[in-house]
C-alpha cells in the first residue's frame, strides 16, 4: 500500500451482508415474523400486528433479538418471539425458498481470487445462518461467517461484527482497508461506525438509495455483482 494509492485499491477485507445482499429470501422475514407474532398472541390483521410489522420492515438488517426486545418489552417474551421467528425462518429455508442474488457467488469467488478476504454476516442467529449456508451449499465459500452472538451479542447498527471480522481474519492493517456491503441503513451505519474505507449499499434488498446514502453509504450499487468493478 502506498500513500497515493486510490482507497478502493487498498481494500483487502470485504464484509458482506447475507439476506438482501448476497441471498434472496423472497420475503421470508415477514413470513417468519407472522409466526413469531402468533406465538405472542398478536392477532393477524390487527392494528397491533400492522404496527409491529411496519417496525420489522423499517429495521431490516438489525439484530432480530434486538427488534423483538423493542416490540415485546420484557426479555422472556422477546426470547419466545425470537425462538419462534428463527424456527419458522429455518423451516422456510429448508423448504428451498432461498437463492443466491444473481452473481453473488461469482462475486465472492472473484474477490477471493483477487486476494481479498471475504466474511459473510447476518442479523439472524447462528442456527439460521447455518441453515441458509447449507441450503445454498456455501459452507466453504468464505473463511469466516459471523452472527451477532459471535461479536458479543450486538448486531447492526453497531460496528461489532465488522470489527470482529477485522480482528479475527487479521487480513488488513487498518479499518480503512475494509469494505462493508449491505442492503439496509443498519448495514451502512455499522460500516461507518467501524471506520470502513468503503461502505456500499445495494438495491436488491430492503432500503432504497436515499435511505442508504442518508445512513452514510459511500457507494450505491445495483447489486453486489457490481462490487468487483468498484474495487478494481
Amino acid at each position: 500500500m502506498t500513500l497515493n494509492q486510490p482507497l478502493h485499491q487498498e481494500i483487502r477485507l470485504v464484509v458482506l451482508d447475507m439476506a438482501g445482499t448476497t441471498v434472496a429470501d423472497g420475503g421470508l422475514v415477514e413470513r417468519a415474523f407472522a409466526a413469531a407474532a402468533a406465538e405472542l398472541g398478536v392477532e393477524p390483521g390487527s392494528p397491533d400486528h400492522d404496527d409491529k410489522l411496519a417496525y420489522v420492515r423499517a429495521t431490516m438488517g438489525e439484530s432480530k433479538i434486538s427488534v423483538f426486545r423493542h416490540l415485546f418489552g420484557d426479555e422472556e417474551r422477546a426470547q419466545r418471539a425470537n425462538g419462534a421467528f428463527e424456527k419458522a425462518y429455518a423451516e422456510l429455508v429448508d423448504g428451498g425458498l432461498v437463492a443466491p442474488i444473481p452473481g453473488a457467488r461469482e462475486t465472492i469467488e472473484e474477490l477471493r481470487a483477487d486476494g481479498r478476504t471475504v466474511v459473510l454476516t447476518t442479523g439472524f442467529a447462528r442456527v439460521t445462518q447455518d441453515a441458509i449456508l447449507a441450503a445454498l451449499g456455501w459452507q466453504d465459500l468464505v473463511p469466516l461467517t459471523l452472527c451477532p452472538a459471535d461479536a458479543g451479542g450486538r448486531g447492526r447498527p453497531y460496528p461489532d461484527m465488522v470489527l470482529t471480522a477485522f480482528l479475527r481474519t487479521k487480513a488488513v492493517d487498518a479499518v480503512r482497508q475494509v469494505a462493508v456491503v449491505g442492503d439496509t441503513s443498519y448495514d451502512m451505519l455499522s460500516g461507518v461506525r467501524a471506520g470502513a474505507g468503503v461502505v456500499a449499499g445495494v438495491l436488491t434488498g430492503a432500503h432504497d438509495a436515499d435511505a442508504l446514502r442518508a445512513a452514510g453509504a459511500s457507494h450505491v450499487l445495483g447489486s453486489v455483482a457490481e462490487l468487483p468493478g468498484v474495487l478494481t
